[in-house]
């Protein structure tokens, strides 16, 4: 029978923005709007499309040990942007590590201390890309020439 449930056949869609995206998105939106400046604006927005790209490209990969890749990766093209790029790489990427901290062990069954180990060698690859090293640093053996 084709009774599926509703919900059934969005896994298709990359698309979708779920909750921590959409909560990191409001952070960005709010931090912004408290700025006035229309350069640092566009570099921000700039600079948050970069991270969303890159983490698009990590999710599309899916592949074994590259997430410290992407999370560099994300923060060098949004920091390449100018202060207003590095600053919301900064504010995004801390917010997924706070998001993180408070899902990983629930949906990953991950203890305090594997969460606290993750997030600072995620933090370590975010400021290695923002301070405009190579994020190829991180990059695995075999991941493909797209990203």
């Amino acid at each position: 029978g084709s009774s599926a449930s509703p919900g059934a056949s969005a896994g298709g869609h990359g698309h979708r923005m779920n909750l921590s995206t959409g909560i990191i998105f409001c952070f960005l939106i709010l931090g912004v709007s408290s700025q006035g400046w229309g350069t640092f604006l566009k570099e921000a927005g700039q600079g948050a499309k970069d991270m969303w790209k890159a983490y698009s490209d990590m999710k599309e990969a899916n592949y074994k040990d590259a997430d410290k890749y992407f999370h560099a990766r994300g923060n060098y093209d949004a920091a390449q942007r100018g202060p207003g790029g590095a600053w919301a790489a900064k504010v995004i990427s801390n917010a997924r590590e706070t998001i993180q901290g408070i899902t990983d062990p629930l949906l990953k069954g991950m203890t305090r201390d594997q969460v606290r180990e993750d997030s600072k060698a995620d933090q370590f690859a975010n400021e290695w890309g923002r301070s405009g090293k190579d994020p190829n640093h991180f990059r695995p053996a075999g991941l493909p020439d797209k990203y």
